[in-house]
């Protein structure tokens, strides 16, 4: 009996080793590919149709995923790329895909470009970087695919631009064209995860304006007084790119105690400054610049930055030309207020460009509000203007002394026009501590005229 039942084991047994012994899938078919008749020409027949069948679908997936990719309605897909699709639409590059600028051209250029965007699909799932930043420059031989470098004069007739010039000092056509395709939404600060929502086609032309697009003033400038000082900005990359704060405590960290650490000492204690010891910061810059843009600072100018060096239709207007106009422009500030601000805007003196909200933009709709003339306007934007401020920010020759003056100044202060040419550098009353337009002096009428003014005291 026990050796029957061992006998019956041992039988189990090497059923199992048998089962387990059976080849797999591919062993199977390995030995039956090592087991073809190579000498029999159906084989070879049906072995170069299934390689020509395999190439085919793979070439064609391949060429698939690719153009799928290509495409620039594929980003959209993402939520997170929604204010550079939106902005790419609205551009004049719109008809065309978007590797033809992020990707050097040829076919190896745009497969390595395809493994390094999978990247891209692992910061869909975990969380992309909040804003997303442009990080590599666009190659500037993309653009010469389609634009001239001979060309001396924009297309507006206007602007004196020497392309070909430009392009021999290695300066990045991005560095001048940053916003050409995306509006500089990094920049203004609109491509932030919490206004992701915002970006639809019914707010593209509220989001999306020309002035954007368009070379800034303010970028020229800033490299011309930087080649004014002997500098050549733009062979630093990162100088024509927006501003990228991800991983700025790493780097820092890296170039502590080298020299490019030393050289950025100065703009790491800028970041310690309040928000008030910065905007003073700034302004000053701005009004160096525009000093200097205006003629007023003549020492060591490389490139002049006056206005008939890059321009020749715009000139000076004539009106300019009164005697006495920096006396006697206020009256005509009121009047075209919107006219003056086509040269005296500071957004387009400077580079930097200012951080928006996105929905005041949405409120405030695509087209500008119509000018209507108003002391009020006029003074609040003359108080906020570095342009105003370069001049008006220093006490008027004719206010002599401050004891002199508080003694004299009523004849000069008796009508409401000479009482408004006050007003914009004096408040009437106490300003609001939380006031966001504020005067460029702390001196108010009502800290000595408490009880009023004799004119008013008269009517009543």
């Amino acid at each position: 009996m026990g050796f029957w039942k061992k006998k019956k084991i041992k039988n189990q047994t090497v059923e199992i080793e048998e089962i387990e012994k059976k080849p797999g899938l591919i062993r199977r078919l390995w030995r039956r590919f090592r087991n073809i008749d190579w000498k029999n020409p159906v084989n070879r027949w049906r072995a170069l149709f299934v390689v020509l069948f395999g190439s085919i679908v793979i070439l064609g997936g391949s060429y698939a995923a690719i153009s799928a990719t290509n495409n620039p309605q594929f980003c959209s897909f993402c939520h997170e790329m929604a204010p550079e699709f939106i902005t790419f639409k609205e551009s004049a590059h719109s008809q065309i895909q978007c590797v033809e600028c992020h990707v050097d051209p040829g076919i190896v250029n745009e497969l390595v470009h395809k493994v390094e965007s999978l990247k891209e699909v692992y910061y869909h799932v975990v969380g992309p970087p909040d804003p997303i930043v442009q990080t590599v420059a666009v190659p500037s031989n993309n653009c010469l695919q389609c634009h001239s470098k001979n060309r001396l004069v924009t297309a507006t007739g206007d602007l004196i631009v020497n392309h070909e010039g430009h392009i021999k000092e290695d300066i990045p056509c991005i560095t001048c064209h940053s916003g050409v395709a995306h509006a500089k939404v990094v920049d203004r600060g609109l491509n932030t995860q919490q206004n992701l929502g915002y970006w639809t086609k019914e707010n593209a032309e509220k989001l999306v304006k020309t002035e954007y697009m368009r070379p800034n003033m303010g970028t020229c400038i800033d490299c011309h007084d930087k080649v004014n000082k002997g500098e050549e900005p733009w062979l630093d990359i990162q100088y024509s790119l927006p501003e990228n704060t991800h991983g700025k405590k790493h780097e820092e960290s890296d170039k502590e105690g080298t020299e490019e650490g030393h050289a950025e000492a100065a703009t790491i204690e800028l970041a310690t400054l309040t928000p008030e010891e910065q905007k003073a910061h700034d302004d000053k810059i701005s009004q160096d610049i525009i000093l200097q843009a205006i003629g007023k600072q003549k020492k060591d100018v490389k490139i002049s930055m006056e206005c008939f060096t890059c321009h020749k239709e715009v000139s000076v207007p004539k009106n300019h030309d009164i005697e006495k106009w920096n006396q006697n422009h206020g009256s005509f500030a009121v009047d075209e207020l919107n006219k003056c601000l086509d040269c005296h805007n500071d957004t387009k003196w400077i580079k930097k460009v200012p951080k928006q909200d996105i929905l005041s933009l949405i409120e405030a709709g695509a087209s500008d509000p119509k000018y209507v003339p108003s002391i009020t306007v006029v003074k609040d934007d003359s108080r906020q203007s570095n342009f105003c401020s370069t001049c008006h920010g220093e006490r008027p020759p004719g206010h002599a002394d401050s004891d002199t003056w508080l003694t004299s100044h009523a004849p000069k202060a008796k009508t409401n026009d000479q009482k408004a040419e006050c007003y914009v550098c004096h408040d009437r009353t106490k300003p609001e501590e939380t006031a966001e337009i504020k005067a460029p002096t702390d001196v108010y009428c009502e800290y000595c005229h408490r009880t009023g003014f004799k004119d008013e005291k008269k009517k009543k």
